[in-house]
């Protein structure tokens, strides 16, 4: 059975909890990566000739099952991995995690317990790699990217440098260009590769094969870069790690050893403000021809002149560097200056502060682009500083941000307050090479300005009226409706103020409004329903969610009012959390996986009398795998649903009726004589006492009252339970018997498209509760003028006055 990517990420997060404790994250990666790595090279490559890895005998991941609960467990790990290593020259690659190391993972028998459950949960929840893939999507590359996202997240400031978050890595990979790449000798590098993210992102961008390059100066970390790609099937990349860049770059021009390599493209995302760029500093011509050199204590410029040395002629780049590189002065500001002149920038996009793990402070990417840069005569900057969204302590660009970023700048869009083509005559001539992007881009937020004058004299100006002109635009008739002049340059309200609301909502305009967001969302269903039917082995997920996003782009660009990259958001929101992983499975087993179903267990092991342990698995609960049987219910059992509901609302109020009555008992009252110490009715002692023939007339009924509500609770728990167990039963044999076109209106109609169609729905809401809270916020914020205040409060004090003198006090 396949796998949904979700489920794989939890079982990798598993396994990492088997770990902790005995070292930080920054340390445990290295296990569950290498293993991961070992279990994915083995399910693929093993038999296999001439495969991009070989396995040796003594080299696999089944060779590590056989030594679980074996006392030198991690020796003979270590030996495995040795094998692997020596076979694919990858020793210095994968071999850099001991798992003999007593220190990490414990001695003797909790070392053993340790691998051996770590071992198991790779066997056991892991799925088999060799089959379990869409074509061009590869699923045990994401797990690793999953993987490294969150052990930079949980590394935090110190350890997290080796990552680039995938949303970055995506803007890199459009903005330098290397989707227009036609040549199969193309090549790519990236001089600060880290784990290699940003290479993969560009490399899988290119519409040919390139050949990929990089630098890091940690060897471990160039370790994980050299597994990540071979997780991306990029096993031919070329990895150098544990060499400077600064004092010894790997890759030299072929022809002369005192040049250096140079490439098609180059993406990185170097160390901010390095202080320690010049140690061992080899310059070969790197920094000629600038006017200065880049300040000794801070490496930014370095890098961004090693890159430009490291393209070709025409070559591209994109690199991620703080602000500060846009308007430090001194040395920074000559060579910023330089490059300026040369023709060398094409592009600047301001990023958000906090989205990188090592560093809060704000980033911009710079775009080098060498092909016709002595005719470049303009900027293009974007301001994307605003947009993103709070993900734990760190921000975080959505989906709709990147798409934003990446078109905009690809189509060169000039949008108010966001981008803007800068000549570079202004950049020379009014800002003295200055590149601050606020400098260009006013992107401050709209100012609420009030008036004195409305304040005064009464009436809510016309400026604020006007702001809302695309309101009037979308509905021609609304602002008659609710506004109606009062004198030069203000308004009055034309309606009482609680009548706002309605007059907004009875509006014709405005109710055909929401028929016109519909239509749009039944414009794109209607042009994607056909390939989301036809779902099989042969689609690509990652080409069909930009395919359908793509379309809903188009549906919700004549829609005023609603953002069409908000609508984008919910469709790419909705992919993330639920829908890849439904088409992945869909992919790998087609559309019967919706008569599957997953069964919940928990497993718990107690000892026996004679020592030996014995497990056992009780089941917990399932549901569809694909389909949650709550839609099941929702198609076939409507009725037996109803009849639960209904117990439900008979014996909600029953228990109602009788904690009323349990509360509202006075001391010494029959009831309270039946009650425990904590409060709580005993049921038994209730019992009983209506037994007694002693007891009061009137003290009866009312216990007997009370008895009658708690059978009624009691037996309606009762015929509860089992109404349920008969719909969970017969919810679970109608899995099987699902038809084609019932596994087909289950998943699309009933899942996809109600829970897409209720993101939209909520951004229609959001318009009309907006036109509604601003004209209300503007009505009551003028509804008083201040003279009317000043006389109300000058009545009221004589009133104050008037009661006080009546009092006997004089003032």
């Amino acid at each position: 059975m396949a796998v949904k990517k979700s489920e794989l990420y939890s079982s990798l997060w598993a396994s990492c909890d088997s770990l902790r404790g005995g070292m930080d994250s920054s340390q445990y990666k290295y296990y569950i990566l290498t293993l991961l790595f070992v279990k994915y090279v083995s399910d693929k490559f093993k038999g296999v000739a001439y495969g991009d890895i070989d396995v040796p005998d003594g080299g696999s991941f089944d060779d590590m099952l056989s030594l679980i609960g074996n006392k030198n467990i991690g020796e003979e790990m270590d030996k495995i991995i040795a094998k692997l290593a020596e076979a694919n020259d990858l020793r210095g690659v994968i071999d850099n995690a001991h798992f003999n190391d007593e220190d990490k993972l414990g001695k003797g028998k909790e070392m053993v317990d340790k691998l051996s459950e770590l071992l198991g949960i790779f066997r056991d929840q892991m799925p088999d790699f060799s089959r379990n893939r869409a074509d061009g999507d590869d699923i045990i590359g994401d797990a690793y990217e999953y993987l490294m996202r969150n052990f930079a997240t949980e590394s935090g400031k110190s350890k997290g440098q080796f990552y680039t978050p995938a949303e970055v890595s995506r803007i890199l990979s459009k903005v330098v260009g290397i989707e227009y790449a036609k040549g199969s000798d193309t090549t790519l590098y990236d001089p600060a590769c880290g784990s290699g993210s940003l290479l993969i992102r560009a490399a899988e961008a290119a519409p040919v094969d390139v050949a990929i390059y990089g630098q890091e100066k940690e060897g471990t970390t160039a370790g994980l870069a050299r597994m990540n790609l071979v997780l991306h099937n990029r096993a031919t990349a070329e990895i150098k790690g544990g060499y400077s860049t600064f004092s010894d770059p790997q890759y030299m021009n072929p022809n002369d050893d005192r040049a250096l390599r140079q490439f098609d493209f180059v993406v990185v995302n170097p160390p901010f403000s390095d202080k320690n760029w010049t140690h061992g500093l080899k310059e070969y011509g790197r920094f000629d021809g600038y006017g200065d050199r880049p300040p000794q204590k801070n490496g930014d410029f370095a890098w961004l002149l090693h890159i430009v040395k490291s393209l070709k002629r025409n070559g591209k780049a994109a690199v991620i560097l703080p602000h500060g590189v846009l308007f430090r002065g001194n040395a920074e500001a000559t060579i910023r200056q330089s490059l300026i002149d040369n023709g060398y920038i094409k592009g600047i996009i301001g990023l958000p502060a906090n989205l990188f793990y090592g560093t809060s402070i704000p980033a911009c990417i710079i775009v080098i682009d060498k092909e016709n840069a002595d005719e470049r005569d303009s900027i293009f900057m974007i301001d994307a500083s605003r947009n993103f969204i709070k993900d734990g302590n760190k921000n975080r660009l959505r989906e709709r941000d990147v798409y934003k970023i990446t078109t905009v700048f690809t189509e060169q869009l000039e949008l108010p307050k966001y981008s803007r083509l800068v000549p570079v005559s202004e950049i020379k001539d009014k800002n003295a090479y200055n590149l601050n992007i606020p400098r260009y881009i006013d992107g401050g937020t709209y100012e609420d300005l009030q008036s004195i004058a409305g304040h005064l004299s009464g009436g809510i100006p016309s400026a604020d009226i006007e702001s809302l002109s695309l309101y009037w635009q979308t509905f021609p008739k609304l602002q008659a409706s609710l506004f109606a002049p009062l004198r030069d340059g203000f308004y009055s309200l034309a309606v009482e103020k609680d009548a706002i609301r309605d007059t907004i909502y009875g509006d014709a305009d405005f109710s055909a409004y929401a028929d016109k967001v519909e239509n749009a969302f039944e414009n794109w269903k209607s042009s994607v329903d056909g390939k989301l039917r036809s779902i099989d082995v042969t689609t690509k997920p990652k080409l069909l969610i930009a395919e359908i996003a793509e379309r809903i782009l188009t549906e919700y660009e004549p829609v005023t009012l609603v953002d069409k990259y908000d609508a984008y958001e919910v469709l790419l929101s909705y992919w993330n959390e639920v829908m890849s992983d439904d088409v992945y499975l869909l992919v790998q087993d087609g559309y019967k996986a919706i008569r599957d179903i997953e069964i919940f267990s928990k497993t718990a092991t107690k000892k026996k009398k004679d020592g030996t342990e014995e497990t056992k698995t009780t089941e917990t609960g399932w549901d569809g795998r694909l389909v949650p049987k709550s839609l099941v219910i929702e198609m076939f059992f409507s009725a037996e649903q109803k009849a639960i509901d209904d117990t439900e609302i008979v014996i909600a109020a029953a228990q109602a009726e009788l904690d009323e009555m349990l509360e509202s008992a006075e001391e010494g009252s029959a009831i309270s004589d039946v009650l425990k110490e904590n409060g709580n009715l005993d049921k038994p002692l209730l019992k009983k006492t209506l037994k007694d023939k002693s007891l009061d007339a009137g003290d009866k009924a009312v216990l007997q009252n009370l008895q009658d509500l708690v059978t009624r609770v009691d037996d309606g728990a009762k015929v509860l339970k089992d109404l349920r167990a008969a719909l969970d039963k017969k919810t679970r044999e109608q899995y099987p018997k699902l038809k084609d076109s019932e596994c087909i209106e289950l998943l699309l109609e009933r899942k996809w498209y109600r829970s897409l169609v209720g993101g939209v729905f909520a951004l229609y809401t959001a318009v009309s509760h907006s036109i509604a809270d601003r004209v209300t916020e503007l009505a009551e914020r003028y509804e008083y003028t201040m003279p009317a205040l000043e006389a109300e409060v000058a009545e009221l004090e004589s009133k104050v006055k008037s009661h006080l003198e009546r009092m006997g006090f004089v003032w």
